[in-house]
């Protein structure tokens, strides 16, 4: 799995970095056809930062989450949940499908 980080008026130190590796490396045991991450974090004012996160899933749609915060930190936290939210609903949605509920 790739991970890409860009940043919008705002420089990516290194212990960004390896928190965010830190953060979305957990994702692919959720769902394990992840073929990218791409992370843009954006600092709106000088109390607000926003992180979007889009995973590139093979086969499927994109997954897009945004988290807002003042710690550039805790977004990552926040988006890691909201993106495991959705790799787990996707798995659940296949795994389902394949074995439709007797009547």
């Amino acid at each position: 799995m790739d991970l890409i980080l860009t940043g919008r008026h705002f420089d990516i130190t290194d212990t960004i970095r390896t928190h965010a590796e830190e953060k979305m490396g957990k994702l692919p045991r959720y769902y394990d056809r992840l073929a990218k991450i791409e992370l843009v974090i954006e600092k709106i004012d000088d109390h607000t930062y926003q992180v979007e996160g889009i995973c590139h899933v093979d086969g499927q749609d994109h997954m897009v989450a945004t988290a807002n915060d003042a710690d550039v930190y805790h977004c990552f936290e926040l988006l890691a949940k909201k993106l495991e939210r959705q790799l787990t609903d996707l798995k659940e949605k296949l795994r389902n499908r394949k074995h439709p509920a007797s009547s």
